[in-house]
């Protein structure tokens, strides 16, 4: 076997005979060293993984998993008390809701009241707000400013419930005045047939003192009372007949005299335009009629003043 070099300057070759055996033997060594760097190179990848594989699994992978756990027991933690302090603001929202319901309801008593327009607060309906859209997108609250919100609402629905409370007691005190506030006609239907004041006595024609008036009408027709108040006689006088007495309270009695029947009991609470009797003519009388009386601090007044006193 002949082996040809060439070399690089001026061209020149050189050839070197070489034998079949030697050729084979140098084959043969250059495949070993091939063979050897290879097995070498596995031998190397593969003590590598392993040492990778032995550090993995060891103590880091412990504090990872540690690490982790950890990690999802925060997230548990931080789940739950999410879950509770929902609960919180829910529960809140809750009691609120119950205050609003009451202050709605106060505030509907006073616009059947009168004292408010109902067209002007209509609490079936929520308040009307609004504004233009300036373009922005909002950020959500966070729970502590959520919750700070809540609180101050809370407060401001507290300071509205005690002044509602207070304007609906004035507002119950002022009804209550209202009906105990003596004025009108104590009968449905009828006319004045005698005026408070000295007159000529119906039955001896001498001048005698009326204490009352008198106001004619159907026998059987309502009597009712001009004004609220407590029942303190219900019976049979001398001289007034059957005789129903009502002290509206302030030292204020009036007296509705010569019934035919009386519908009220002593002790009753009566309410203005209440009908206490029917009209008749019991006691010293010389027809149907009912005689009123209006005395204050047990002294007589002239009944005409409030008849024609204008209500409240």
């Amino acid at each position: 076997m002949n082996i040809i070099f060439v070399g690089k300057r001026h061209g020149k070759s050189r050839v070197l005979s070489v034998r079949l055996p030697v050729a084979l033997f140098v084959l043969a060594m250059i495949l070993a060293v091939m063979g050897s760097a290879a097995w070498l190179g596995y031998r190397v990848a593969t003590s590598q993984q392993e040492v990778s594989t032995v550090g993995v699994s060891g103590p880091v992978v412990e504090e990872w998993q540690a690490r982790l756990k950890a990690q999802q027991d925060e997230l548990e933690a931080l789940r739950t008390l999410s879950g509770q302090q929902a609960d919180a603001l829910t529960l809140r929202l809750g009691e609120m809701q119950g205050r609003l319901l009451r202050l709605d309801a106060m505030g509907q008593r006073l616009v059947e009241s009168g004292l408010v327009a109902s067209e002007e607060f209509d609490f079936d309906q929520p308040a009307a707000v609004g504004g233009p859209e300036d373009g922005l997108v909002g950020e959500s609250f966070r729970a502590p400013e959520l919750e700070q919100m809540i609180s101050q609402l809370e407060t401001r629905i507290e300071d509205r419930a005690q002044q509602l409370h207070l304007l609906d007691t004035l507002i119950s005190h002022k009804r209550i005045e209202d009906e105990r506030f003596v004025a009108g006609r104590p009968i449905t239907w009828g006319w004045l047939s005698s005026r408070y004041g000295y007159r000529s006595d119906p039955f001896t024609g001498r001048r005698a003192w009326h204490a009352g008036v008198d106001l004619a009408g159907k026998e059987g027709s309502d009597i009712i009372a001009v004004a609220a108040g407590v029942v303190t006689h219900a019976g049979e006088r001398n001289g007034y007949g059957n005789l129903v007495e009502v002290d509206h309270g302030d030292g204020l009695v009036t007296r509705y005299a010569h019934c035919k029947t009386i519908s009220v009991q002593v002790g009753d609470v009566v309410q203005k335009g209440q009908v206490v009797a029917l009209m008749g003519s019991t006691g010293r009388s010389t027809g149907p009629h009912v005689h009123f009386e209006v005395l204050r601090n047990g002294k007589s007044e002239n009944p005409e003043h409030y008849i024609q006193r204008a209500s409240r």
